[in-house]
């Protein structure tokens, strides 16, 4: 799914979002409201990703949403 189709479908992502990176609160899955580089920066912070590795699971995510 490319990132337009994951922003337009935010709401309904954010379960799988939170499932997949359970450090994020809701109030962080709601200030990121589908932003690509939102998500990726907060992965780096909370995580301890370089931003290659963030970007990389952004990325799988994008790809395993359906």
């Amino acid at each position: 799914m490319n990132w337009d189709q994951i922003k337009g479908r935010w709401t309904e992502l954010r379960g799988k979002v939170k499932e997949k990176w359970g450090r994020l609160t809701d109030d962080d899955v709601d200030r990121i409201a589908g932003q690509r580089d939102q998500l990726v920066g907060k992965v780096e912070r909370l995580y301890g990703r370089t931003r290659e590795q963030a970007e990389r699971e952004v990325e799988d995510f994008s790809r395993s949403c359906h």
